[in-house]
């Protein structure tokens, strides 16, 4: 049998249903006698509410807050001292904090029945003075989002080293202030439920397009105020996820509400103006950087102060904390810095709750860390990957732990630069910015290393989050293999490279293994998809359990073969000894059909397993990535072509590479849509300003350029086979090295952008200040 193990680049076993509409996404599930829900959403950001006003004829399909008995608010609530505890409720009561916020449930036949109904529901409300910028949120006077708050920040963070004697002696000091704009996470499907209670086995039933079924059970089991089991959640196909459906929301609280009481199926369906507008924010930060060097580059120290526009409320199960932890722990990255301080405010404003996008907050600290560096270079007038180099941490100091003590396992950040420099051609690529361009564009290259910290297993305050991720396998009775893992896939391609690793692990072909996800009455329990680390715990689970049920096939097929079990292999579907072979269908259907056939000393716990897997240590393992970018601006029009771009990865031994490629060129995507697109304005009284995609700007495939993707291969000591998590990497480098490319090109100009996304009319702006300014 062809190695169909770890290393092959075998084809996706879903895509074949995929590519031939035979997927089953939560919009395909039809169920007899459903019905369909929309909500009446929050018109204004901040508001009392004073009234909702029903007409007679239809408040029997009406709900509102007072309606759901025995339904409690959303806590999402921080371990980390001083943090403030909001309280979302699934309907609004008392005060609107933001546009979109859910105020009642419609039900109806059809979604644009029950739409009418909304649209019959008048909300009256006294406006308040809306909290719409992060910076002016913390100043004293601020309108309060939440009036038990003392003020206008769910929790402060960071780390404070000493940097006041570097700071005094350092001969070169560089200070900034960078900005990311507030993006909205788009997958191709919305979120979107339908609830159904089973009245023989008392069990309400929720298909949600979700991340983490066993999550969103615990979540709704504590609102609900129901056991667990008695509640069943199911997630089939999801379309994309990216952080976006690991949350539980007011909406399948609802619906879950609506279920349990009126008798049959209701289903609740995102539209992308509800997702645009009121559920899927992210990414918003502001930060004051100063950097301190030597006449080389070399870092002395460094201080720096964040926000991160966290919106009105802490969102489950993640909190609001989740981003601003992450931004003063990681900020520094692969890079040595002798002192760093770091504080971070996550603060509270009058938009809806961010929530941790494909990266969570890596994307922004790695262009905020970038474009230092490059601006450290153009004051010294070095090279910027010199300056890289003079900082990142060396292949032979690794392990290593950085000034924050995040604990790189292994990796060659120094070698993964070099690499992206070479194959991005700079010394052509400098060459041709001195020819100039026949159209007049100006060239710019553009770079940035980090790390991306996956699989970790522990929460912002160091405490282990999650015991063991487990995966049942099971030999059928026909010697096929049933795989069951609590994890679920959102397009990772687990179906297929789990099944790879149980291939690696006894010897059975893929197509003869099924791996069945996202079902909390079938699975074991999972924290769910999120940080990179289904490669790591669920493929260490799987591993685990794989090996185990090898070695009772094998001690089976010794015993058929009247040989001893340390004479035989397990490999090619079958047990092979000395002086013959047995298939597994053999020694299934001995074991379950024939047993009179076997000994009676056989392993009485069978042909199943639960096999239970972390990595040895829980602070994660690191993938390193380098990526460069050459661009072309035109200053006439301010628009960007992206000519060249270059990915150097080290995700570990690669399950299966092609995959791995297939996850780097669509987080670059996003990436690029971070660097040059995505926005989601706000006006002054808190309303949302790019409601449509024709407004919020998404990277299509003619915006996208020809990504190249390299690999180095660095075993982690941490893992079972050495893998590394690789979902999020291609998404945190493009928005600076984008970024750079665009100030590299517009150096000669006396232009610097310091705010992404770097939009033509950013870029004219720029070009028309540093003309004024000349």
């Amino acid at each position: 049998m062809a190695s169909q193990g770890i290393g092959a680049r075998l084809r996706r076993k879903e895509d074949d249903r995929f590519l031939n509409g035979r997927g089953q996404y939560i919009a395909d599930l039809r169920f007899p006698r459903m019905r369909d829900v929309a909500f009446v959403r929050s018109p204004v950001a901040h508001a009392r509410l004073t009234g909702i006003k029903i007409p007679d004829q239809v408040r029997a399909q009406v709900f509102i807050a007072s309606d759901l008995t025995g339904v409690t608010a959303i806590r999402a609530v921080s371990p980390l001292p001083g943090f403030q505890i909001s309280e979302q409720p699934p309907l609004a009561t008392g005060k609107l904090r933001h546009v979109g916020e859910l105020i009642a449930m419609c039900l109806a036949d059809t979604r644009a029945e029950a739409e009418d109904i909304a649209a019959q529901v008048t909300v009256e409300y006294e406006e308040l003075p809306a909290v719409v910028d992060m910076l002016k949120a913390q100043e004293p006077g601020a309108a309060l989002v939440h009036d038990h708050f003392k003020r206008n920040v769910f929790l402060e963070t960071g780390f404070d080293g000493p940097i006041e004697a570097a700071a005094r002696n350092a001969p070169v000091k560089v200070t900034r202030e960078l900005r990311t704009a507030r993006q909205v996470m788009s997958p191709i499907e919305c979120r979107g439920f339908i609830a159904l209670w089973d009245s023989r086995l008392e069990q309400l039933i929720l298909h949600g397009a979700t991340q983490f079924p066993h999550v969103v059970r615990t979540g709704l089991s504590q609102v609900l105020q129901l056991p667990e089991l008695q509640i069943r959640v199911i997630s089939s196909d999801v379309g994309g996820g990216f952080g976006y459906k690991a949350i539980v929301a007011g909406e399948e609280i609802c619906l879950s509400w609506l279920a349990m009481r009126c008798g049959y199926p209701v289903r609740w369906l995102e539209d992308r103006r509800e997702q645009l507008t009121a559920n899927a924010n992210c990414r918003e930060h502001h930060y004051a950087i100063t950097a301190y060097a030597d006449e080389n580059g070399k870092l002395l120290a460094f201080d720096a102060r964040a926000a991160v526009d966290s919106g009105a409320y802490s969102a489950y199960p993640f909190t609001s904390a989740i981003e601003p932890s992450q931004v003063s722990a990681i900020l520094p990255g692969p890079y040595e810095i002798p002192a760093y301080r770091c504080k971070t405010a996550a603060v509270v404003t009058n938009k809806c709750p961010q929530l941790p996008y494909r990266g969570v907050a890596r994307p922004n600290v790695c262009y905020a860390m970038e474009l230092m560096i490059d601006a450290i270079a153009r004051q010294i007038g070095k090279e910027p990957h010199e300056v890289r180099l003079a900082n990142l941490v060396r292949a032979d100091q690794m392990p290593f732990n950085n000034i924050t003590d995040k604990h790189f396992d292994s990796g060659d950040y120094p070698q993964l630069l070099r690499t992206a420099v070479e194959e991005i051609g700079l010394a052509k690529v400098r060459a041709r910015q001195m020819r100039g361009e026949s159209d007049g564009r100006l060239i710019g290259l553009g770079m940035s290393v980090f790390s991306e910290q996956t699989a970790h297993g522990t929460t912002a305050d160091g405490k282990r989050r999650a015991l063991y991720e487990q995966v049942f396998a099971r030999i059928t009775p026909d010697g096929r293999l049933d795989v069951r893992a609590g994890i679920q896939s959102i397009g990772q391609g687990l179906e297929t490279t789990l099944a790879q690793i149980a291939s690696e692990c006894i010897g059975i072909d893929t197509g003869k293994i099924q791996v069945k996800l996202g079902d909390t009455e079938l699975s074991p329990y999972s924290s769910g998809a999120w940080g990179s680390r289904g490669i790591v715990w669920a493929g260490g689970a799987t591993a685990r359990a794989c090996k185990e049920l090898a070695s009772r096939v094998a001690a089976i097929g010794a015993a058929m073969l009247q040989t001893d079990v340390k004479s035989v292999q397990v490999r090619d579907g079958g047990v092979f000894g000395p002086h013959g072979s047995v298939t597994l269908a053999d020694i299934a259907r001995a074991f379950y059909l024939a047993p009179s056939d076997l000994p009676g000393d056989i392993d009485p716990h069978g042909l199943e397993v639960t096999g239970g897997y972390a990595p040895s240590r829980l602070t994660g393992v690191h993938t390193g990535s380098a990526h460069a970018t050459v661009v072309a601006v035109d200053t006439e029009t301010g628009g960007v072509e992206i000519l060249d771009y270059v990915v150097v990865e080290d995700a570990g031994v690669l399950i299966n590479p092609m995959i791995v490629d297939g996850q780097i060129h669509g987080g670059t995507a996003q990436g690029i849509g971070a660097a040059l697109f995505e926005e989601m304005p706000f006006d002054a009284q808190g309303q949302p300003l790019a409601s449509t995609l024709a407004d919020y700007l998404l990277p299509g495939s003619a915006e996208m350029p020809d990504v190249r993707v390299f690999h180095m291969e660095t075993p982690s000591p941490y893992t079972e086979f050495g893998q590394k998590g690789v979902g999020e990497g291609g998404a945190i480098g493009p928005g600076a090295a984008v970024a750079n490319a665009v100030n590299d090109a517009l150096q000669s100009l006396g232009v610097e952008i310091c705010e992404i996304p770097i939009t033509p009319r950013r870029i004219l702006t720029a070009i028309a200040k540093a003309k004024r300014a000349a």
